[in-house]
């Protein structure tokens, strides 16, 4: 079972302040807030496949084009901080 982490401090706490007074848990305060979003969506918009929402999401944000550099164990022991001197 994965366990919810919210990042962000404030909608933490108001999470955990809204399953409290519902008597549930912050992930079923969540899954509450994510169906109620998703009735604001267009029948349209439900009905489409992830992999559609996906590979639009993809097109309007491409990844940068290939360097040509190798990431090898020097390049990510340069990364960590501990290369060999």
């Amino acid at each position: 079972m994965a366990s919810l982490y919210i990042k962000d401090a404030a909608t933490a706490d108001h999470a955990a302040r809204l399953a409290a007074m519902l008597g549930v848990s912050k992930t079923d305060v969540v899954r509450r807030g994510l169906m109620a979003l998703e009735t604001q969506l267009s029948p349209d918009e439900r009905r489409r496949a992830l992999r559609d929402r996906i590979a639009e999401w993809q097109k309007a944000n491409p990844l940068p084009p290939p360097t040509g550099l190798e990431a090898d164990k020097a390049f990510y022991d340069w990364l960590s901080g501990e290369e060999d001197d």
